[in-house]
């Protein structure tokens, strides 16, 4: 057989599957690339345009260089070398990479869905060659991000402020941002009236709304306080008569098992992880053999794991097993992506049975209910609705109670209960009292890490393996930031990024144009699509724009009415990632600069302004303008005259 030695990207799943196939004997080995060992050059366009098409210049990064060496040293040792990287595009990309760097004549490429005996081991029963579809999919994207950012980054720098980036899909999630921000910065409050009777029968107090006047359903600017208060005094103390009674079974059917999208938006809504922090959890887990693997759109489940949540149902909560499993279907557009949901490798490895650290533990307890709650029957409501009549108002009483938890008992969902009193047609209940309240119309809520997510799947823009790094991107920028309720907030660089390239570049902010890209992506990735066609469809004419651009454009600079101190230039307004500041128009000639005052003096040295500033981290506190002869520092949480400040800010 000869000996074999299989090369996978992380030494911790190096370290799993070695601790699996030590039966398999000392023919087998496993090594780690430790992810990509070659890509694009960091500052250059590393891209050969020719006739042929669109090529990528590929490097070996200089701190891969001694990993490769180990590699080619290591090779030598074995009659075959198996290519265990992840299933996806990435993954194919860098079992690519290895072929083409080592040299690799005698491979084999395998691939599993999930780090266990049984999965290494049916895979190496089914080697294959390498997928150039998937390879040219992922390198289509990686030379579409390059293309946008070389060429129109320059341009940011020259118009705004140095170290700016446009991203081809960053750039359409800062607009989502930027809408959102404006949306609520221009939303009006509107006063609108809600008018509640306030019963009781048995004890048991409750309330029934006003729904309807002479048939006609209320709209909800119908009623103003003055016809509120009219319909009060006149039901007021009086008998509201039952003319209906309807009850009714309700079924609510357990969340499909978990995709990416969908682990990521519930770990922010439990556990407030942003999704960069529970991508990395889930890695780890899926590395070490917990949970299967974690970059999907697919809620399918194999059938061996189907038969083992039934079988684990069953011991358990018997009761609330469907007589057949329940088949979830996938939205994926891309099955060769997506064969499984997030499910862990052995639903009876419990979470009480694991050492694990806490936010591990918490992001697998997640999964593990979620699987096993999948495949429980639905969760049963008793729900009662009564319309209930006075002169031409009608008034309706909804009340809900849980009869049967099903798959709540697992995965704890909370369903909306209101206990009220049997009602019977034709009885008559007193009205105690009359309750008019007043509402505003909300403004629609800032995204989270997690809305964020789930909106840029509707759009179809991304995909698993981005979602992660299009969030951290834009932080990372100063594009956008977390405010008090840990909501994304675009900066002042944000908003004026987006304006630009919203202005210039419509292109690569358009939601549409940028789900497009991606669905050619999926065609590329299926065999359906020839790469080369979607670069250069999208190459020459974006380079076209972006010249005829750059000549025209106009160097964004606001002049203030402050001169320089120390050449009497006039300053002007810059941006950088950590906010806004005052800069002398004279520069390179003249370097000064200073950080834009709140207005609030300074409570330490009572001469300087408190100035809002950024750390390294991104977190925002406010120091002193005259720093460093001043170190006085706050937070806008707990610091000093914190109103004070952040009204001025």
């Amino acid at each position: 057989m000869g000996k074999k030695l299989i090369i996978v990207e992380s030494p911790t799943k190096s370290n799993t599957i070695k601790k699996i196939i030590k039966d398999l004997g000392k023919d087998f080995d496993v090594v780690a690339s430790y992810g990509h060992i070659r890509d694009l050059a960091k500052r250059k366009f590393s891209l050969k345009i020719d006739e042929n098409g669109i090529f990528p210049l590929y490097v070996i990064p200089k701190e891969k260089r001694k990993i490769i060496d180990e590699l080619k040293k290591k090779i030598k040792n074995f009659e075959t070398i198996i290519l265990a990287t992840d299933e996806d595009r990435e993954g194919e990309a860098i079992s690519w990479h290895l072929v083409e760097t080592l040299n690799l004549k005698n491979y084999l490429r395998i691939t599993f869905h999930e780090i266990t005996k049984n999965a290494i081991l049916e895979a190496l029963k089914n080697p294959r060659k390498i997928d150039f579809a998937l390879v040219n999919a992922q390198q289509a994207r990686r030379i579409l991000d390059r293309i946008v950012g070389y060429l129109v980054s320059p341009i940011l720098w020259k118009k705004i402020t140095k170290n700016l980036s446009a991203g081809r899909v960053q750039s359409a999630a800062l607009r989502l941002i930027v809408e959102r921000e404006r949306e609520i910065e221009n939303f009006k409050p509107q006063k609108y009236y809600e008018i509640l009777a306030l019963l009781k029968k048995e004890d048991i107090e409750f309330y029934a709304t006003l729904f309807a006047i002479e048939d006609k359903k209320i709209g909800k600017f119908d009623l103003d306080l003055k016809k509120a208060n009219e319909i009060k005094n006149k039901i007021e103390g009086k008998n509201l008569k039952v003319i209906q009674v309807k009850k009714t079974k309700v079924l609510r059917s357990p969340n499909p098992p978990f995709t990416t999208s969908t682990l990521t938006q519930q770990a922010w809504q439990n556990f407030k992880f942003p999704v960069k922090f529970t991508m990395s959890l889930a890695q780890e887990l899926y590395e070490k053999g917990l949970i299967t693997y974690m970059r999907t759109d697919s809620t399918h489940l194999a059938s061996e794991a189907v038969n083992s949540i039934r079988k684990y149902i069953e011991e358990n909560f018997k009761e609330f097993l469907p007589e057949k499993p329940r088949i979830y279907k996938t939205k994926s557009k891309l099955a060769q992506e997506a064969h499984e949901a997030i499910r862990p490798t052995d639903i009876f490895l419990t979470p009480d049975k694991i050492n694990l650290e806490k936010n591990r533990l918490k992001l697998y307890e997640m999964i593990w209910k979620r699987t096993i709650a999948c495949q429980m029957e639905d969760a049963v409501l008793q729900r009662t609705e009564a319309i209930l009549e006075l002169y031409s108002f009608k008034f309706k009483v909804t009340g809900q109670v849980l009869i049967s938890p099903g798959f709540s008992l697992v995965d704890k969902v909370k369903f909306s209960e209101n206990v009220i009193p049997d009602i019977f047609e034709g009885e008559e209940l007193k009205v105690i009292k009359v309750k008019i309240e007043e509402h505003l119309t909300q403004p629609p809520a800032r995204y989270n890490e997690g809305s964020l997510v789930k909106t840029l799947e509707s759009y179809g823009i991304g995909r698993p393996s981005t979602y992660a790094t299009i969030i951290s991107t834009l932080f990372k920028r100063g594009y956008i930031e977390r405010n008090k309720q840990k909501n994304l907030v675009p900066t002042e660089l944000g908003k004026i990024v987006n304006d630009f390239l919203n202005e210039h570049f419509p292109t690569i902010v358009d939601y549409d144009f940028t789900a497009k890209i991606e669905e050619e992506l999926d065609l590329i990735a299926q065999n359906k699509k020839d790469w080369q066609e979607t670069l250069k469809n999208f190459y020459f004419p974006f380079s076209q724009l972006v010249e005829e651009k750059s000549k025209k454009i106009e160097k964004l600079i606001k002049a203030t009415e402050k001169n320089c101190p120390n050449c009497g230039g006039v300053l002007i307004e810059k941006f950088s990632k950590y906010g806004k500041f005052l800069a002398c128009s004279n520069f390179p000639k003249c370097s000064y600069k200073e950080s834009i005052n709140t207005g609030v003096l300074c409570p330490k040295c009572g001469t300087g302004f408190l100035v809002k500033r950024k750390n390294k981290k991104n977190k925002i506190f406010y120091g002193c303008s005259r720093w460093p002869e001043c170190d006085f520092t706050t937070t806008d949480e707990r610091g000093y005259n914190a109103d004070q400040i952040n009204n001025a800010d």
